[in-house]
């Protein structure tokens, strides 16, 4: 037992005054004799046996009553089990990703734990709260009540080492006390090093009853006819026994597609037919899982002309303008020595078809065209230097061409998951009819390359730069070097590089990823676009280009949904928003990367813990009640005993 006030025990000594007051009332009287009356003598001496009695009892009575009041007044207490992190600060990691959209026996997971928060948390508790999107520092739970109240679901995923980050950069003078609220999805073991040996941490872990999932993972156009267009839609489902699902296509709000779509396996694809306009809406599903992938906003613009501009010999140029017809694409050829280079910013794509070397002025101006948002095409000549065009290409990524060797390869390799080959093939072909080459140069580069040789080199690798894509092959494509302009993949290829990157596609931008987006708009220097919708409005971070504007969004809008472009009042174009699908798998949490820290099932349950573990056992309430028993016992002696 330990004392908070010691130098009050000194005050002991005053348990003399009793002693002392009660020997003086036991000091010896002398005898007077009176009649001998045999009676009244014993009556004398009973009297005297009682009254001594009765004064002992009265005398240890106010020791201990006097001792009582001098101890609880000295505040003695045991000490806490753990008094060495009573100074501890409290941080609450909340995962409020759409994950937690789930529900629990109690409802939504998210919901239920800002419920345990706002009814468990003393309020005389300071805590800094830290969420996906928010972070409050040094709080309670009455300041922000309203706030809890009002957390949403955010795009971000949970990152718990990004919130640690943040914790351990916060200047503490004592070590931390950090709960972790989340459903474990996503959440792995390496992410949870950052806690610190001195850090207590406790894990709250959010169970959902329904781990089945369907999500809507992308929208994209299979082939465009005169008068329509046929998009494939790409579904995921996550569990076991997943019921199917119905699927609807809704266009500004009206309904122009719907079928139920059983669900067979893990990645479902389904085709729909809509007519060939401009489109702004989305593709939605009903599924008794998570609600945030249910729908996938997308647009399509007005279709429009893509212009191409081919550069090379006329008769090395005639492929392509078999590829690139005039119902689609306005193309045009040229030699190097004709070349009009005021043309070549108002192309889309550019083609340098096997030109000798590239000149000083053209490379500063297809430079140009790619920040502008131009694809462009290298084709290099048997003849090419290789160092020249490496330190031309160095503009654009890390790529290197090594020397051209007169080998046969055979291209035996299709990169399915390329964004030039995405929704071109319905499955994965094994047998087909590959082309080859009779020469070729080397591609090193640190970009996943679309097509391979049967070596594993690059045939045909793709940098992405300024928002657009700089397509490289190692050989030429004559017919004497190769059979390329023969094979299947000749027309895919090449019409995909003319219509890639939103080009008369499917415009549907995940929040967060910092793509650039081209809009056509010609503006004045001070001219500013803004995107907004009914819920949103916001002003992204935009870069004029002559007839072109880029537009950088980072981690706006807050919400997916489609938006539209203005500047001003003038409507410039539509754009579609969603939410990355990184929270669909619900049957991803791991046990085992939080198995070494202690999991509690409630909010309260840990705030009991550190108030048994961390509070001294005070006594001094005690000692006063025993202080006020023996004021009684003292009442009742002198009442009662004779």
């Amino acid at each position: 037992m330990q004392f908070k006030q010691p130098e009050i025990l000194y005050f002991l000594f005053l348990l003399i005054v009793p002693i002392l007051v009660h020997l003086f009332q036991f000091r010896r009287f002398k005898k007077e004799y009176f009649t001998n009356v045999q009676f009244l003598k014993a009556l004398s001496v009973q009297t005297r046996k009682s009254a001594t009695l009765k004064k002992w009892l009265l005398l240890v009575t106010r020791l201990l009553l006097l001792a009582a009041i001098i101890i609880a007044f000295a505040q003695p207490f045991f000490p806490a089990k753990d008094s060495s992190t009573k100074a501890n600060e409290m941080y609450i990691l909340l995962d409020n990703s759409y994950s937690m959209q789930a529900k629990g026996q109690k409802g939504e997971l998210l919901r239920r734990a800002v419920q345990e928060l706002l009814e468990d948390l003393p309020e005389n508790t300071t805590f800094s709260l830290l969420t996906n999107s928010e972070n409050f520092w040094n709080t309670d739970v009455k300041t922000i009540q309203s706030d809890l109240q009002k957390i949403q679901y955010s795009a971000l995923p949970f990152q718990l080492d990004n919130l640690l980050t943040k914790v351990n950069a916060h200047q503490s003078a004592t070590n931390k006390d950090i709960l972790i609220i989340t459903d474990g999805v996503g959440l792995q073991k390496k992410q949870i090093q950052n806690l610190g040996k001195n850090n207590t941490a406790y894990f709250m872990i959010a169970q959902a009853e329904q781990k089945n999932n369907v999500s809507v993972d992308s929208v994209y156009i299979k082939e465009t006819t005169n008068d329509f267009y046929e998009i494939g839609v790409d579904l995921s489902a996550y569990g076991t026994d997943v019921k199917p699902v119905p699927v609807a296509i809704y266009n500004d709000g009206k309904l122009i597609a719907k079928t139920i779509s059983p669900i067979e396996s893990a990645k479902k694809s389904l085709e729909f037919t809509i007519p060939k306009q401009v489109f702004h809406g989305y593709i939605s599903i009903t599924d008794n899982g998570l609600a945030y992938d249910n729908t996938l906003y997308f647009s399509i613009s007005k279709v429009k002309k893509i212009k191409v501009l081919a550069i090379g010999d006329p008769a090395d140029n005639s492929f392509l303008s078999r590829i690139y017809t005039d119902e689609e694409f306005l193309f045009s050829s040229s030699t190097i020595a004709s070349l009009d280079y005021n043309i070549l910013g108002d192309q889309d794509v550019v083609v340098v078809n096997e030109l000798e070397s590239i000149p000083q002025a053209l490379q500063t101006t297809l430079k140009s065209v790619v920040e502008k948002g131009g694809n462009l095409v290298i084709i290099p000549a048997a003849s090419t230097n290789p160092i020249d065009l490496s330190r031309f290409l160095s503009n654009f990524g890390s790529i290197q061409v090594n020397g051209f060797e007169n080998v046969e390869k055979l291209v035996s390799k299709i990169n399915f998951g390329h964004p030039l080959y995405q929704g071109v093939f319905e499955t994965k072909i094994s047998n087909f009819q590959y082309p080859k080459t009779s020469g070729t140069f080397t591609l090193k580069s640190t970009a996943t390359a679309a097509l391979y040789y049967d070596d594993q080199s690059a045939f045909l690798t793709s940098l992405s730069a300024s928002g657009s894509a700089v397509y490289v092959f190692a050989a030429p494509l004559n017919l004497t070097n190769s059979n390329f302009q023969k094979s299947p993949l000749i027309v895919p290829t090449f019409y995909k590089m003319g219509t890639s990157d939103g080009k008369n596609g499917i415009n549907a931008i995940t929040i967060g990823t910092n793509s650039p987006y081209l809009v056509q708009a010609q503006l004045s220097k001070d001219a500013i676009l803004e995107v907004k919708n009914k819920q949103e409005q916001f002003i992204p971070i935009q870069q004029i280009m002559n007839n072109k504007v880029k537009l950088t969004f980072n981690d706006f809008p807050a919400a997916a949904g489609n938006f539209e472009i203005y500047n001003k009042e003038n409507w410039i174009d539509n754009v579609s928003f969603n939410t990355a699908r990184t929270e669909s798998n619900l049957a991803e949490a791991n046990k085992e990367n939080w198995s070494d820290y202690k999991t509690i099932d409630s909010i309260k349950t840990i705030f009991d813990d550190l108030q048994r573990q961390r509070s001294d056992n005070q006594l001094w309430k005690w000692f006063v009640i025993f202080a006020v028993l023996l004021l009684l016992t003292e009442m009742a002696i002198i009442k009662f005993l004779k």
